[in-house]
């Protein structure tokens, strides 16, 4: 199920929360959208998942206009998304297995194919077995799992994870994301993840928008975008990235200062001695204050943290030649 935003505007008194986005979503992928608190995610979400209508623009889902439904038109189509939440939404009075149960119970399935599609559920989130756990003994992993097997109980084509893994500790984190990205290859499923995490985008996403006061400051793929951030928002984000699980994927700091330039190298660059071989050519002296290389998707992306010293002439050579190597170069701005 692909979905397409046009124009996308939604306000509250002065506030525009969604000014004016937007955006197309392939089917059958993992698609981020990140921002700070504030920037219009949750509201976008709503708009998308059709629990709220655009004061103006408007939705598409393959193709079809969706936003303007009427109240049975909307009521049929968010049968067919699934939604889960940061703080799983589940229903204390009720076990695992009923959790699961319950949007099929209200839909008037048959019991019996209940009974079949909750074991079926629980077996695909690694909870076999744990179908009569009360809630309340289970672990913040564990009740997210039930969430996404309630979320994917009615067969949706659409998933929605709303800050899904907010709540978890890093190895859980790891663990749901891993889960998610499973479950969207066995099922086709086009699965948005709403989140103010970078590492969630890194681990977990094939596209990604980055959102900054309800408007869409940068898109494409996790890949170029981590390899080549346009935005001075990205550009923070990226900054800040930590591990969920692994320590290489941290930046190592050798020193407190940050460096006049930002090195970012990917795929084959980050195997190849470059700064060495430029150093040797334009007479330069590389000065690393930071370095790290972490894998997105597929691809390694190495970064650096570096001052070069040098005449100005022989910077801008070292500059040019990182350059024409694949090398992306971003000077610091001073103050």
């Amino acid at each position: 199920m692909q979905i397409m935003l046009d124009n996308l505007k939604r306000t509250y008194g002065s506030l525009h929360a969604v000014d004016g986005i937007s955006l197309f979503i392939p089917s059958n992928t993992m698609y981020g959208i990140i921002g700070k608190s504030g920037a219009g995610k949750s509201t976008l979400v709503r708009l998308i998942s059709l629990l709220e209508r655009p004061d103006e623009g408007e939705v598409f889902f393959d193709d079809v206009r969706v936003d303007n439904l009427d109240k049975d038109g909307l009521i049929q189509r968010r049968r067919r998304i699934g939604m889960i939440f940061q703080n799983f939404n589940l229903f204390s009075s009720r076990n695992a297995e009923q959790n699961i149960a319950y949007p099929l119970e209200i839909n008037g399935v048959a019991k019996a194919e209940i009974k079949e599609r909750v074991a079926r559920l629980l077996k695909l989130v690694g909870l076999e077995g744990r179908g009569k756990a009360p809630i309340s003994t289970l672990s913040g992993g564990q009740k997210q799992r039930v969430a996404i097997a309630r979320a994917l109980a009615t067969n949706p084509d659409i998933l929605f994870c709303d800050e899904a893994t907010s709540a978890l500790d890093p190895q859980t984190t790891h663990s749901i994301l891993s889960l998610l990205k499973e479950i969207q290859r066995k099922m086709s499923l086009t699965v948005v993840m709403i989140t103010h995490q970078m590492e969630v985008v890194r681990d977990a996403c094939d596209q990604v928008a980055v959102l900054n006061d309800g408007k869409v400051v940068e898109q494409g793929l996790v890949t170029d975008i981590f390899a080549h951030p346009n935005s001075e928002v990205t550009k923070e984000f990226l900054s800040h990235l930590v591990a969920f699980e692994e320590p290489t994927d941290q930046m190592v700091h050798w020193s407190k200062k940050h460096g006049a330039y930002t090195l970012r190298f990917r795929g084959g660059t980050t195997d190849q001695p470059i700064l060495s071989k430029i150093s040797r050519q334009s007479g330069v002296d590389f000065n690393i204050r930071a370095g790290g290389v972490q894998n997105v998707g597929d691809m390694e992306i190495g970064t650096m943290l570096v001052d070069i010293s040098g005449s100005e002439e022989e910077k801008a050579k070292a500059i040019e030649s990182l350059r024409q190597m694949g090398v992306v170069v971003e000077e610091e701005e001073t103050v």
